[in-house]
C-alpha cells in the first residue's frame, strides 16, 4: 500500500476505475480528514458528517466505472458540499413534516375532545328536555326541533298562540335554571 501513496490523483482514479480497492483506500486515507473538516464546518454534527463521508466513498466505489473527472480533490469537495446541502434540505423537510404532523395531532385531539363534549352536552340537554311536563316538552320540541312558528304550533295542537309562547318561555326558563344560561345560549 505504501507504493500507492506516491501515485497522483489521476493515477489513483485510473486504478479505481479498474477495481483496485487499495486505490480507494489510498484516496480515503488522503482525503478523509480534510473532507471531514470541510463538512464539519458547515454541519457541526459528527455522526451526520461521518455518514456523509462514508456515503461519498461508497458512491465513489460503486460508481467508479462511470466517473469522469479531471480533479479528484475538486470532485470530492463538491460532492461533500452537495451532500451537506442535501442534508440541510432533508432536515428542513423532516422538520416541516414533523411540525405539520404535530399540528395535525394537536388539532385532532381538540376536535375529538370537542366532539365528545358536544355529545355529552347534547345528551344532557335531551335528558332535561325529556323531563319537562308533556305538553311543554311537545311545544318546545315543535318550536326548536321542528322549527315551527308559534302560530303553526297553536294550530297543530289546537292552542292559542299566547299559550304556545308561554310554554316555550317557561321551558326555556326551566332549562336555563337546570343547564345554565351559557349552555342554553350555545345550543339555542
Amino acid at each position: 500500500m505504501a507504493i500507492y501513496s506516491s501515485y497522483t490523483d489521476l493515477e489513483l482514479i485510473a486504478l479505481l476505475k479498474k477495481g483496485e480497492k487499495v486505490a480507494l483506500a489510498e484516496i480515503y486515507r488522503r482525503y478523509q480528514g480534510v473532507l471531514y473538516s470541510h463538512a464539519y464546518r458547515r454541519l457541526p454534527d459528527r455522526e451526520e458528517v461521518r455518514d456523509i463521508i462514508q456515503e461519498l466513498f461508497v458512491y465513489l466505489w460503486t460508481s467508479r466505472e462511470q466517473l469522469h473527472m479531471t480533479s479528484l480533490s475538486s470532485y470530492l469537495y463538491a460532492a461533500v458540499r452537495n451532500r451537506v446541502l442535501n442534508q440541510y434540505r432533508n432536515k428542513k423537510v423532516r422538520d416541516n413534516f414533523a411540525a405539520s404532523l404535530q399540528e395535525f395531532i394537536d388539532q385532532g385531539e381538540n376536535v375529538i375532545e370537542d366532539q365528545l363534549r358536544e355529545k355529552e352536552l347534547a345528551l344532557l340537554v335531551e335528558k332535561e328536555i325529556a323531563a319537562l311536563p308533556d305538553q311543554m316538552r311537545l311545544v318546545f320540541e315543535m318550536s326548536r326541533k321542528l322549527e315551527m312558528s308559534h302560530n303553526e304550533i297553536a294550530e297543530a295542537l289546537n292552542l292559542s298562540p299566547h299559550t304556545v309562547r308561554n310554554q316555550v318561555h317557561n321551558a326555556l326558563k326551566i332549562l336555563r335554571v337546570k343547564l345554565g344560561a351559557n349552555i342554553l345560549f350555545i345550543l339555542f
